[in-house]
């Protein structure tokens, strides 16, 4: 079993991977990016690195025997003219330039290519956390109402829309009313400008509607950004009067699946995966 290097950025993604490695027995040592990844990270064999410090990721790696790296947490699109590259990041930092003028997906397939230049084979969180992929159907103690179906439907057609235009993962409908996509400020930003929509337009607190979608990019690189929710995105969805979750059955990651179950419920909301388009 090959060693696996976690290069861990933000949310509780980083977490799951690092404790299936544990379950399983698998060898394990993570990177903890510097500003992003949380602090539990710790308590599992790694050290902590800077965003540019590509030569000290590297070093790291390959000094604790990894033959493999995967990418997992949030980690904002950065200011280059801010970052402090080592020698190994500087020369990769023109091509990252220019490959995050193209868009988000661009950038990570660098990259990837970077570490797979290096010899290490990259593996995506999904494929080490099986467990974690939301299945078809629904999640949970809840399933979408008649009148939720059509949302379900249009917010995964938007959410795919924007998602070829390299634009972001998700988006919000409600009663057919598309009322926003998901840009470079990330799910939970969406959701809050949601919540401060008028109660005419979106659901409310006694009368749930509505519905979040989130969809991988047709030309996303799934090693290392494949969708994900949590218990945070089932209470924000709560608080912006949405009727319920959905996404593609195998391409969402649910992370601390026992609490966003369990959130779900409580607050009424639905969880559901949907079989993703044959072509």
């Amino acid at each position: 079993m090959k060693k696996l290097g976690l290069i861990a950025g933000g949310g509780g993604l980083p977490e799951e991977v690092a404790e299936r490695c544990a379950r399983i027995g698998r060898p394990l040592f993570v990177i903890r990016l510097k500003g992003f990844a949380k602090a539990e990270l710790a308590r599992f064999e790694g050290a902590e690195a800077g965003l540019a410090e590509l030569g000290k990721c590297i070093r790291l790696l390959r000094k604790s025997g990894c033959e493999a790296v995967c990418f997992a947490g949030q980690v904002s699109r950065p200011d280059f003219a801010a970052l402090i590259p080592d020698a190994r990041g500087l020369a990769a930092l023109p091509g990252a330039v220019k490959a995050a003028r193209q868009g988000d997906d661009a950038l990570l397939r660098y990259l990837v290519g970077e570490f797979e230049k290096e010899g290490f084979a990259v593996e995506g969180a999904h494929e080490i956390t099986g467990e974690l992929a939301l299945p078809a159907g629904p999640l949970g103690a809840h399933r979408p109402r008649e009148e939720d179906r059509a949302d379900v439907e249009r917010a995964l057609e938007v959410a795919r829309a924007i998602g070829r235009l390299d634009i972001g993962q998700a988006a919000v409908v409600c009663r057919g009313l598309v009322l926003g996509v998901e840009a470079q400020e990330g799910t939970a930003a969406l959701l809050r400008r949601i919540a401060e929509l008028p109660t005419e337009i979106r659901g409310g607190s006694g009368d749930h509607a509505g519905v979040l979608a989130k969809a991988p990019k047709p030309i996303q690189e799934l090693r290392v950004d494949m969708p994900v929710i949590g218990p945070d995105t089932v209470a924000a969805a709560a608080r912006a009067g949405l009727a319920g979750i959905a996404g593609e059955a195998g391409r969402l990651l649910v992370v601390d699946r026992t609490a966003t179950i369990a959130a779900a419920n409580a607050l009424g909301l639905f969880i559901v995966g949907v079989e993703p388009p044959t072509t």
